[in-house]
């Protein structure tokens, strides 16, 4: 059995390098919250001046308060000290709200214009494209932006402010002192710089890995009724749980480098803050230093020493970050192929109606060696009524999808109205056409909302009135909240057959001058498809529509009957006059019908 959970990419192979000039893309996005930002320097600026002060006070506690006249003094010494630290905690506070705000701002920024991106792809990108891959690269890559710039970078400011500001007054405490500790940084530094890529690529494939174990995750909870009917509950919790295996082994090796990481900084500037001390003693018994002086320099040293171990495990989140922003900048990379021409050709108006296709040739992307469309050519009236019909793969439902120009033909002309659709805005090509898929979409909304997709600003009498004219307000009206009732996801709490006729009343609803079915009414009952198909022809009648059905009864009052095979044409004309050709048609209809003089079905 072919395996359903299968990896974009080898696990074993090592993903994409990214480096932190990722995260540069971002960078404006903060820069758009300025007033935040200067708040959180301005705090930021205001807590490490306090924290520095406190060494300070310490050496002259130490050097004038323990002396004999210096009993009045200590208690001056500690009231500053409290002061200090009152500063210190209202400006820490006011950092870390500052400086979280304009993380969480960035990240529901960016998942917005991710969201808008994808919206603009074209339909080639979602051929190849994993839903619940796309899902968590808008969540969980989006999520990890927050650590770059929410509490990530609140600790990372703080940190290079302290260390900046410790290393300052060391050089001014005792410069032998501080020459030994700044000839150590290197040495500290070095490595965090070194095994920063080693976490980006970690972090990188930790990302890819639970975005393939989310993709299947949505895939099988989307069609859970299909798994539980089937008994593939078993399989597919094996194959989940590997995927959620192989997504914790990556993120557990992210986890071990930066654990290395800290442990490797931490030990290094912390050592070299013992031998420092330990220097620093022999000068004080040497009579070159005082206590205080030496306790000063020693807590500016811890100072610096604690910022450089929080850099280490901040520079590890920043890496993993990095390897986010690379996941995400490749979709925002992504340019799609639909677009507006500049300058675009205006459609005219009013709207006619009018559909050609003139010598169309065309394959999907993906299937470039199968042409779907070969030479393609017809022109439709306007309010013309022609069915498609054929066997499965003749190319019918590529006319809609060429039509509303979800792709581009490789050659030959589409013409909406006389426009070729390629130098046409897209949004102004789909806006004169409405479509009634084979299989409808419904969203995890009300009722009302299903109808007005795409029309929002529709009042509730011409929600009625359309669901009325696709027979659906009968079942509507008996729901307990009637057009206000939530149908669950795709739908879930609705019957096929009310699925489509939802889809028709959107259809209605939206009012356009070309009209698509798509085996419309291949979801209803006899009774309804009457009703239905009865609303349809009243519509029909001032629009230009195109049907595609498989059952030759719903097309027997078309206009013309265009008959497809292989991509092309091979009949053309009324339901009668195929009959009596003898054809394609003649024996599809032959079959459906069950007799042998298929005239009789008209």
């Amino acid at each position: 059995m072919a395996d359903i959970f299968r990896p974009q990419t080898d696990p074993s192979e090592d993903p994409p390098r990214t480096s932190l000039k990722a995260l540069l893309p971002l960078i404006p996005y903060a820069l758009r919250y300025k007033g935040q930002i200067f708040g959180a320097l301005a705090a930021l600026t205001v807590a490490s001046v306090a924290t520095l002060t406190v060494p300070v006070a310490v050496k002259g506690m130490i050097d004038h308060g323990f002396s004999g006249d210096g009993g009045a003094l200590i208690g001056g010494y500690f009231l500053a000290m409290l002061a200090v630290v009152a500063v210190l905690a209202v400006a820490s506070g006011l950092r870390y709200f500052f400086v979280m705000i304009v993380g969480e701002r960035v990240v529901a920024d960016l998942r917005r214009d991710v969201f808008a991106h994808l919206a603009r792809l074209d339909a080639s990108f979602f051929d190849g494209a994993r839903t619940g891959e796309l899902l968590s690269r808008l969540t969980a890559d989006t999520t990890q932006m927050k650590a770059a710039f929410g509490a990530s970078a609140s600790v990372a400011l703080r940190n290079l402010f302290m260390f900046a500001g410790a290393v300052a007054m060391m050089v001014y405490t005792s410069p032998k002192l501080s020459g030994l500790v700044l000839v150590a940084i290197p040495i500290i530094v070095f490595p965090l710089v070194a095994s920063g890529r080693g976490v980006r690529r970690r972090a990188r494939r930790a990302q890819d890995t639970l975005a393939e174990a989310s993709a299947f995750a949505a895939e099988n909870l989307g069609a859970v009724r299909t798994m539980q009917a089937f008994n593939a509950q078993g399989g597919t919790l094996r194959r989940f749980a590997q995927a959620v295996e192989d997504a914790y082994g990556a993120a557990r090796d992210t986890t071990a480098a930066r654990a290395l990481l800290t442990v490797v900084a931490i030990f290094l500037a912390f050592s070299s803050v013992i031998a420092v001390l330990w220097l620093g003693a022999q000068d004080v018994l040497a009579g070159r230093m005082s206590a205080g002086q030496l306790s000063q320099f020693v807590l500016y040293a811890v100072f610096g020493a604690s910022s450089l171990g929080q850099l280490s495990e901040v520079w590890s989140e920043i890496s993993q970050a990095a390897g986010a922003a690379g996941r995400l900048a490749e979709i925002l990379a992504i340019q799609p192929k639909i677009v507006a021409p500049v300058p675009s050709l205006a459609l005219p108006q009013p709207a006619q109606g009018r559909i050609a296709f003139e010598d169309v040739h065309f394959a999907y992307p993906s299937r470039p060696d199968a042409q779907a469309l070969k030479g393609l050519t017809f022109s439709i009236a306007p309010g013309e009524t022609v069915a498609l019909v054929g066997p499965s793969g003749a190319g019918k439902s590529t006319v809609f999808q060429l039509l509303l120009r979800f792709y581009d033909p490789q050659s030959g002309v589409v013409r909406v109205d006389g426009i070729d659709v390629a130098k046409a805005d897209p949004d102004a090509v789909r806006a004169r056409i409405a479509l009634v898929p084979q299989e409808p979409v419904i969203f995890s909304g009300t009722i009302a909302d299903n109808i007005r997709y795409g029309r929002e600003d529709a009042p509730q009498e011409a929600i009625v009135d359309a669901a009325r004219r696709a027979a659906a307000d009968e079942f509507i009206r008996v729901m307990p909240q009637g057009y206000q009732a939530r149908v669950g996801e795709r739908g879930v709490t609705l019957s096929g057959g009310q699925k489509q006729r939802l889809a028709i009343a959107r259809a209605i609803l939206r009012d356009a001058p070309v009209l698509l079915l798509d085996e419309a009414t291949s979801a209803l009952d006899a009774e309804n498809e009457r009703l239905v198909q009865a609303a349809l022809e009243n519509i029909m009648g001032s629009r230009t529509t195109i049907v595609i059905a498989h059952r030759l009864a719903t097309v027997l009052k078309a206009d013309r009957i265009l008959v497809m095979e292989d991509g092309r044409i091979v009949e053309e004309g009324s339901h009668a006059a195929l009959v009596a050709r003898g054809g394609l048609y003649a024996r599809l209809a032959r079959l459906q019908f069950n007799q042998p003089d298929v005239r009789a079905a008209e």
